[in-house]
């Protein structure tokens, strides 16, 4: 069961903004973002630094525009996911 949750919290950004109400144009406007930007977060495939240290809340607007279906942790997992995938960790 870990290891299915292990998948599950690796969905891409991509997947999870599929399922806001507009998807792209949708996210952007409930983040109060252009178009752009959030096909800038799509390309890095994360939500921009500032909603991961807490300056913005992006990943709980896109959340509850879900209705439930995904979580905010769920969008800040995609942060963690690249973040850690982005910087090697030498030994």
């Amino acid at each position: 069961m870990q290891e299915h949750e292990h998948v599950a919290s690796e969905i891409a950004l991509s997947v999870l903004l599929d399922n806001v109400p507009g998807k792209v144009a949708g996210a952007a406007r409930i983040c109060n973002v252009s178009v752009r930007a959030v096909y800038k977060w799509i390309s890095h495939g994360r939500l921009p630094r500032t909603d991961y240290t807490g300056e913005t809340n992006y990943a709980t607007k896109l959340a509850d525009a879900t209705g439930g279906k995904h979580s905010a942790s769920e969008f800040l997992s995609c942060n963690k996911i690249n973040l850690s995938k982005g910087y090697p960790i030498h030994g």
